[in-house]
């Protein structure tokens, strides 16, 4: 007798599944729903178009660099070049779209450089046995480093209609972000996507089970570096130039959107969903505090609480179960 499911049967699990796979974000989808309604309240332009324009792409980067982060650990590993990569994708952004190269080749560019030094990181991390967290950190002063040189200071130029596109008053970013998305939910469907999780979950067993662990992983870092370059070059075209800086605070702030998100650091644990919306609920977090006229101060402490709180409850539920 057959055990595989119909496709019938398969797609009456889907949403059972995912309703399950829920259940430990569902907390943060209602802080993060109390929060837009916050939002809206103090910024009344949200609900016109080009203040939802605005409000998206001030969270773009933020969601990117999240998913760049969370599908690392969801391998079991974790990232600390994110900010540097996300500053080499601006500069390089920066220097080549008004140049011979275009914006095709520019972004091309981009894509290429954040596909390329991922892959090499996951090589060298999954090959060599190196624990991930010293092959990024030593990886982050070396791209950074190739961010300097590229472009020593502030400067370079994104064609203005590109800037416009982007970062104006259509909801472009909106539109890519669930582009990515629907990507996201096709990787899935593949062999190295149906990897991910088995490969951080428990690599021995996946791979004694015929599993692409060493491919699964390789793939999520060049995937995650992709998202980061990415992440940059919109944050140029925000900003109409490079910063060979300016991806500083994306590292943090990446995992602690993850793991606000309900990413475990262990591998295997979370979902891009729970991901996504750790990343809304900082930069909503960051709106409201700045409406309600804390001081810097005041928004990086608050933050840091918010956050050891929403990683704290959810052990002390498990502890008390």
């Amino acid at each position: 007798m057959s055990t595989v499911a119909s496709p019938r049967q398969g797609g009456a699990l889907y949403w059972p599944v995912q309703l399950r796979r829920n259940v430990g974000v569902r907390g943060l989808f209602a802080v993060v729903m109390a929060f837009l309604v916050a939002y809206g309240f103090l910024f009344p332009g949200l609900l016109t178009a080009a203040g939802f324009a605005k409000f998206t792409q001030s969270w773009f980067p933020l969601a990117l660099v999240a998913m760049a982060q969370a599908i690392l650990m969801l391998t079991g590993g974790i990232s600390l070049a994110i900010g540097a990569m996300v500053s080499l994708g601006a500069v390089i952004a920066a220097t080549t779209m008004t140049g011979p190269l275009g914006v095709a080749g520019g972004a091309a560019a981009v894509a290429v450089t954040g596909i390329g030094i991922g892959a090499a990181t996951g090589f060298i991390v999954v090959k060599l046995r190196l624990p991930a967290i010293v092959v990024t950190l030593a990886g982050s002063f070396i791209i950074g480093g190739a961010a300097l040189l590229i472009l020593p200071r502030p400067g370079g130029a994104i064609p203005e209609w590109l800037s416009d596109l982007l970062a104006g008053n259509t909801p472009a970013a909106f539109v890519l972000l669930m582009l990515i998305v629907l990507l996201w939910k096709l990787y899935l469907a593949t062999p190295l996507g149906l990897s991910l999780y088995a490969a951080g979950e428990n690599p021995v067993g996946a791979y004694r089970s015929g599993v692409p662990v060493d491919g699964a992983r390789v793939a999520a870092y060049a995937i995650s570096g992709l998202l980061c370059t990415g992440a940059g070059l919109f944050v140029a075209a925000q900003t109409g130039s490079g910063d060979p800086v300016i991806g500083t605070a994306f590292t943090l702030n990446s995992i602690a959107a993850a793991v606000l998100g309900g990413i475990g650091f262990l591998g295997g644990q979370g979902t891009m969903r729970g991901a996504l919306a750790g990343s809304l609920l900082l930069s909503l977090m960051i709106s409201v505090m700045f409406f309600l006229g804390f001081t810097p101060v005041a928004q990086y402490v608050a933050q840091g609480l918010i956050i050891i709180g929403a990683v704290a409850i959810p052990q002390f539920r498990k502890v008390q179960q």
